[in-house]
């Protein structure tokens, strides 16, 4: 008798790790796309995964539903381990009812999300899903808010990464936009509102799925999405990978790892690396692969708001959050995308003890109606406010120009910065030496009309307000810069930065919540 109810319990094993069947297994690879066990065995250490609600089935009987039925019904839920870490999965299968959302699929995740806040462990959500289960109507819109509402409360305490493996549509798609990190793959993925024929009837525009919601237009364009994989196994990958730098929740630290990389390793090139004319552009990725360990630095949002770069990186095994103006794009400049890029990001390392690193050369905000109607003020609060916010450790070198009110924000000393240092190339000054001679100077300007003593009194005029006003020592000399260093002892100095700030507290004012400016 035991048995039979054993095999019994292997057969129905067995027909529910086929989902949908072998023919639409075979459809999903032709796609190019893994099926949702696939991705599970991928993302997670092997044998780790401990699969919930097996043999779940939805309840509809309407539209002849109560004759379709499969078991686990379109979600693998569950949860394993990365690197020995515990994480919750859950993994749509598009194999069953193109995996769409119905009430109980809904109630397979929010047990695993609810389960993992109990715990402490991050949320990873595969998505590859037509959207809502039509034929259960309101329940599974009901189930969609119900996914939301716990995404709201995991924020801030537990890491939630979403992977956008296919389809991701209407409200499907408000999940992984309220996680922390979203990852898509070219030409497989795609997410938007409303699909190519609603805007066709609404707006009368003829676009492609692949345009309206693509990886590559939300990796560039909207800044929907994080990163881009070429494929499947490289997001899934790419997910490992960033796990690694995160802690477990908002209550413990991130992993230090062991490392061999001397945290006292000299970068000659540093010295040289900054241009002697202050309108020639460098790349900062050179300056960020110069002072991590081994080089090692994974990018956020690449190809978003690229006159920023942030991302993690570790110094000594420690895990940190890197931000860094880019002189390579548009000088570097602050404007709306890269703003609320930033913004986002530091919030997300302070929300999990992670310091932050900022690198700056920075000539200003970017200027113009078009920023102006768009509400830069507003995004500039933000990363001001996200950065006044943050109680983490926060580690500042200006390499160059820190010029205007972007000086302020980008990790000051007046925005609780811990320790600041500056290069000597550094420039901190309210604008920059030609602008500030135009206006100290605009009456002597005007009376002198040979033009090449009009460039030789500039020229005098500008290294003197150098002197003056932008040198590093002069923030020194009040203490707003803690040091002036040598560029290539930047790797040593921020370790050891690091290492004395490890036992920081910074406490804010009690409230309810703050009012951040969106």
């Amino acid at each position: 008798m035991i048995e039979d109810r054993i095999k019994e319990l292997m057969d129905l094993r067995a027909k529910a790790r086929v989902g949908g069947g072998e023919r639409r297994i075979d459809a999903q690879h032709k796609k190019g796309k893994l099926t949702a066990r696939e991705r599970i065995e991928i993302l997670l250490d092997p044998d780790s995964f401990e699969e919930f609600d097996m043999f779940v089935c939805h309840r509809c009987i309407d539209f002849g539903l109560e004759q379709q039925t499969y078991l686990s019904d379109g979600v693998v839920t569950g949860y394993g381990t990365i690197d020995g870490r515990l994480v919750y999965v859950f993994s749509q299968d598009f194999t069953v009812f193109g995996g769409s959302l119905s009430e109980m699929y809904a109630e397979k995740i929010c047990k695993i999300m609810d389960m993992a806040m109990k715990v402490g462990a991050p949320i990873i959500g595969v998505n590859d899903s037509g959207g809502a289960r039509i034929q259960e109507g309101v329940k599974s819109l009901g189930g969609y808010a119900e996914i939301f509402q716990r995404n709201i409360l995991a924020s801030g305490v537990v890491p939630q990464i979403s992977a956008v493996f296919g389809p991701c549509a209407g409200g499907a798609v408000y999940s992984p936009a309220l996680t922390d990190f979203t990852i898509m793959t070219k030409e497989t993925s795609y997410m938007f509102v409303t699909g190519p024929k609603v805007v066709k009837t609404v707006t009368n525009e003829d676009v492609t799925v692949d345009e309206l919601g693509g990886a590559v237009v939300h990796g560039t364009k909207s800044g929907v999405t994080h990163f881009i994989a070429d494929d499947e196994e490289e997001g899934l990958l790419l997910i490992r990978k960033l796990i690694s730098f995160f802690p477990q929740n908002n209550l413990e630290e991130p992993p230090t790892i062991p490392c061999d990389d001397p945290i006292d390793r000299l970068e000659d090139s540093l010295n040289h690396i900054i241009p002697e004319n202050p309108s020639k552009p460098y790349d900062v990725k050179d300056v960020i692969h110069a002072i991590v360990d081994h080089a090692e630095f994974v990018e956020v949002q690449r190809s978003y708001a690229p006159n920023i770069v942030v991302g993690f990186a570790r110094f000594n095994g420690m895990p940190v959050g890197v931000v860094a103006n880019q002189p390579e794009y548009l000088a570097g400049v602050l404007d709306i995308n890269s703003s609320r890029k930033a913004a986002r990001f530091v919030r997300y390392c302070d929300a999990f003890n992670i310091p932050v690193v900022t690198l700056v050369d920075v000539p200003g905000f970017l200027p113009g109606t078009a920023q102006e109607y768009g509400g830069i003020i507003l995004h500039g609060a933000k990363l001001l406010y996200a950065y006044g916010e943050a109680t983490v450790p926060k580690i500042t070198i200006v390499l160059r120009k820190a010029y205007g009110g972007a000086y302020d924000v980008m990790g000051s000393k007046h925005l609780r910065g811990d320790i600041n240092y500056a290069w000597p190339s550094a420039e901190i000054a309210v604008m920059g030496p030609k602008g500030a001679i135009e206006i100290l100077h605009s009456k002597e300007l005007k009376e002198i009309e040979d033009e090449e003593a009009r460039a030789k009194f500039v020229a005098e005029k500008e290294q003197e307000y150098r002197e003056k006003f932008a040198s590093p020592y002069v923030a020194a000399k009040f203490g707003y810069i803690d040091d002036v260093i040598e560029p290539r002892n930047t790797r040593f100095r921020i370790v050891r930065a690091l290492q004395a700030l490890q036992t920081k507290k910074d406490v804010s004012p009690p409230k309810k919540h703050s009012n951040l400016p969106l």
